[in-house]
């Protein structure tokens, strides 16, 4: 008969999360077992290689995206702000990043980004991440459009928007001025605002 697990596979993916954030893309799975305070060899069995165990936080991470985002706006005050305020969700899992310190977090993190990107099943799952983060968002701007609306149309708004966030976390990371949370509520709101009456 298997011994139960002990450790979650959610415990370990924060622990990998946390290393990526210290250590960007050069990590290994000795940190992240160290980090969880487990043996290599509980993480290597679990997710097979360092490869598994990315793609499994990516999965992990396209769920926490979407659950943060419908949870965010079902408790805004107003559609607008549901909408500024999942955008900004999305990065909630970065840090406060309100200094320099939390800036590196960001680019570590980016920087594993950067390093999915040439494997084709990373890739693969982040193609599916923000095709995600797109149907969300699409629904809440589809929540503001109506008389008054001057935007573009939802699906369009979404796609500039979740490009705005990122781009203006991969500024920030490498030229942080303020917080980064302030930084996307500040961006957001100026495009949002000028699609509105």
């Amino acid at each position: 008969m298997a011994r139960p697990r002990s450790i979650t596979d959610e415990r370990l993916l924060a622990a990998a999360a946390t290393v990526i954030g210290r250590c960007g893309p050069g990590f290994t799975l000795a940190q992240v077992a160290g980090e969880a305070g487990v043996a290599v060899g509980s993480v290597a069995q679990r997710f097979g290689s360092k490869r598994g165990l990315l793609c499994a936080l990516s999965r992990a991470g396209t769920e926490g995206a979407v659950g943060r985002i419908r949870e965010v706006a079902r408790t805004a005050a107003s559609p607008a702000t549901g909408l500024r305020d999942a955008l900004v969700g999305i990065y909630s899992g970065l840090g406060n990043a309100t200094d320099a310190t939390d800036a590196t977090t960001v680019a570590n993190h980016l920087g594993q980004l950067g390093a999915d990107l040439g494997d084709p099943e990373l890739r693969g799952l982040l193609g599916e991440h923000y095709a995600a983060l797109e149907r969300e968002v699409g629904a809440l701007v589809r929540a503001l459009t109506g008389p008054g609306w001057r935007g573009p149309a939802p699906d369009r708004a979404a796609r500039l928007l979740l490009a705005l966030a990122n781009g203006a976390a991969l500024d920030w990371s490498v030229r942080p001025r303020g917080g980064l949370v302030t930084r996307l509520e500040q961006d957001i709101d100026a495009v949002v605002g000028s699609w509105q009456e």
